[in-house]
């Protein structure tokens, strides 16, 4: 896919997780999530964290502290948004096709291209977005060329053994068919489209938690 449709599919699901994010109450930060481990105040600090993260890659940086979980401080939402404004100024750079990302949580092998790091942004918070949605009680949709473009990624990624290990990104794919191509994805990436009446255990890109 070419890197400026991947960069504004990547743009709609962070801004929608952000839209979902501003109809967060302090009541709601202690709720459970679709990532078991997590409230949905631990969910909403790891994904702040990451939007860092992938921010510092895209500019060049690639200490692991850059990754290090941030505290949500007095306004979770604000701080959420301000990681938010943050990603997208930096993938909005104009030589980002150019630029090698170095995501420590992925690999301390090798760097990523700008394409693949997109790609691993967009279907985490295309996922994301919907557990956010799932927890609040909300509903959450996306256009055809937004959904056709998370299918292909998550059927990509491998679903084995890896997905068990310690730091996997997602857990093992679901047995569970939806009415939706969302549904389907959050499937392939080991949530119930159902939940919370089916409850899995969940991975996320942090070491030995699920997401």
């Amino acid at each position: 896919m070419p890197i400026d449709n991947l960069r504004i599919l990547d743009a709609i699901v962070t801004r929608t997780s952000l839209d979902l994010v501003t109809k967060i109450t302090p009541a709601d930060l202690a709720k459970p999530t679709p990532c078991s481990a997590w409230t949905l105040h631990g969910l909403l600090a790891h994904m702040a964290t990451q939007h860092h993260g992938f921010a510092a890659a895209a500019d060049g940086e690639s200490h692991p502290d850059h990754w290090r979980l941030l505290p949500l401080g007095d306004d979770p939402i604000d701080t959420y948004r301000a990681s938010v404004n943050r990603v997208l100024n930096a993938f909005a750079a104009h030589d980002l096709a150019d630029r090698k990302f170095a995501l420590p949580e992925f690999s301390t092998e090798i760097t990523f291209t700008a394409e693949q790091a997109l790609g691993f942004h967009f279907v985490d918070y295309l996922v994301h977005s919907w557990d956010v949605a799932k927890t609040l009680g909300l509903p959450v949709e996306f256009q055809k060329e937004v959904l056709d473009a998370g299918l292909g990624f998550a059927k990509a990624i491998p679903n084995g053994k890896s997905r068990d290990a310690p730091g996997a990104a997602f857990g093992p794919a679901v047995d569970a068919t939806g009415p939706s191509d969302l549904d389907t994805i959050v499937a392939l990436l080991g949530r119930s489209p159902s939940w919370p009446d089916r409850m899995v255990p969940q991975m996320n890109l942090t070491p030995a938690v699920r997401e």
